[in-house]
């Protein structure tokens, strides 16, 4: 028992230090390790494998909207990242630059992508000459690199993994329909299958992405009340094209500039997934991501035939679940802790009174309800504890968001709000950047985004007071 207990005490309780709590689950989870390199984190085998699932399920929604998957190289001439000046101005001071390859100084210093619009603008200038050549809806599956100052695993990273989609368009209004397009196509994947509820909607002029028309956000509430940026879709209008000249023929056989777009979404969004789902037992992982949905864990292994049924569950379960069977020495109980700590979504418990009476108990991750069920209904019964376990865990998150989500109607309501509670705050603002800067400022809260489903909870701006233009959330955030 003194090692069970052990396992759990390794994990700070998120109500007396959640920044603790969050960097112990990352790690007793296994999830990660840091590297000799500041900044840069080791995916282990249990954090990749959640990446491998994300990747596996968006790559195939994507190309079901005609995406094609290219790769582009890892370095960028300085002389290219500077034909878009507002591009290159927005990354400069996280930039990594590399100016000597072997023992030779370079003509030319590369950075090491931050972000690949460059390279794909540079590459659409060369294949682009017809009408008949658009749309190009290109992805990559990469890693970028971006010299942060402050670091925390999945959150922040030097270097992290992510999918950068790219695409050129006749015209705006197909830039425009692909730009939402993709960002419905992350709400829906981080709600149907990561069971985390966002809210969609345009970032402002100040908090945009550098070089874009439009950016649009997903934003997602973590347990401790603070905002996270889960995914954007940009809207680039025709700026960069017009930077790289990059032009078609039209059917009258004009030249006209193309439209582009980009969006993407990274392993930042594990981090959601611990800090939404995550307990003071460590992960509680959506069985439709989980990397292994179900363990069977032996009781009294050492007694004839458990440890086959064991293993026969598995066989059967195979074809439907991601399955293991936890035949190590260690005890039970540790299993149990084992099992918890990296999110698991079910267990299956089968000793010998199970067997001789043709059943097991099911014990699910999230509420830990045990159930007895029979062997021959067992796989059934986990399709249903499953499916109930996935909605379960998102309703709970979008409880605690409608919960934490408050109204402000003046300053002091808003200054009050953000020093005793937690979450995001709905206000509205005049659209003035020196304004949402004073806010910034004064309180800590950042505007997040302006949701597309606008209410109007007063004329003036919570702040100034002059005419307001949108209503906002605002938050703290990560």
């Amino acid at each position: 028992m003194a090692k069970e207990k052990k396992l759990v005490e390794a994990i700070t309780s998120m109500e007396e230090d959640f920044a603790q709590w969050y960097t112990d689950v990352v790690k007793k989870a296994e999830l990660i390790d840091y590297s000799s390199i500041r900044g840069c984190m080791i995916l282990r085998p249990n954090g990749y494998a959640i990446w491998e699932n994300i990747q596996k399920e968006l790559d195939r929604i994507f190309k079901g909207t005609g995406v094609e998957n290219v790769y582009m190289p890892m370095f960028i001439p300085e002389s290219l990242l500077q034909k878009e000046k507002d591009h290159i101005e927005g990354f400069a001071p996280e930039v990594a630059w590399v100016t000597q390859g072997g023992m030779e100084t370079l003509q030319e210093r590369m950075c090491v992508r931050p972000t690949s619009e460059t390279l794909f603008c540079d590459l659409y200038s060369n294949i682009v000459q017809s009408y008949r050549d658009l749309p190009k809806i290109y992805n990559q599956w990469c890693s970028v690199v971006r010299w942060e100052k402050t670091t925390r695993p999945f959150l922040r990273t030097t270097e992290f993994l992510w999918q950068e989609g790219h695409t050129a368009h006749a015209t705006m209004e197909e830039a425009e329909e692909r730009t939402v397009q993709m960002l419905n196509i992350y709400a829906d994947f981080c709600e149907n299958t990561l069971a985390i509820p966002m809210i969609k909607g345009r970032k402002t002029e100040k908090e945009k992405f550098a070089g874009a028309e439009a950016t649009y956000t997903l934003e997602a509430l973590m347990h401790d009340g603070k905002a996270l940026q889960s995914a954007t879709s940009h809207n680039f209008g025709n700026g960069f094209a017009k930077a790289f000249d990059i032009q078609y023929t039209d059917k009258d056989n004009k030249l006209q500039y193309v439209y582009q777009t980009s969006w993407g979404i990274t392993t930042r969004i594990i981090g959601a997934i611990i800090m939404v789902h995550g307990d003071n037992s460590g992960l509680v992982l959506p069985p439709k991501i989980a990397p292994v949905q179900v363990m069977v864990i032996p009781i009294a292994q050492h007694k004839e035939g458990v440890l086959e049924k064991a293993n026969e569950l598995k066989e059967t379960l195979a074809s439907n679940f991601r399955v293991k069977v936890d035949d190590s020495d260690k005890s039970p109980g540790w299993k149990f802790s084992e099992q918890e700590m990296r999110g698991i979504p079910v267990r299956v418990e089968i000793g010998p009174k199970d067997i001789e009476a043709n059943q097991c108990v099911v014990v699910r991750r999230d509420t830990r309800e045990k159930i007895v069920v029979s062997l021959d209904e067992l796989s059934e019964r986990l399709e249903e504890i499953l499916a109930t376990m996935q909605k379960d865990m998102l309703e709970r998150a979008r409880k605690h968001r409608d919960e934490n989500t408050h109204v402000a109607r003046d300053f002091d309501e808003f200054t009050d709000i953000i020093e005793t509670k937690q979450g995001f705050v709905k206000a509205m603002w005049c659209g003035e950047t020196a304004c949402e800067e004073e806010i910034k400022e004064k309180t800590g809260a950042s505007t997040r985004c302006m949701p597309f489903e606008q209410e109007t909870l007063g004329s003036v701006c919570v702040h100034c007071k002059k005419p307001a233009k949108a209503m906002v959330y605002f938050g703290k955030a990560y």
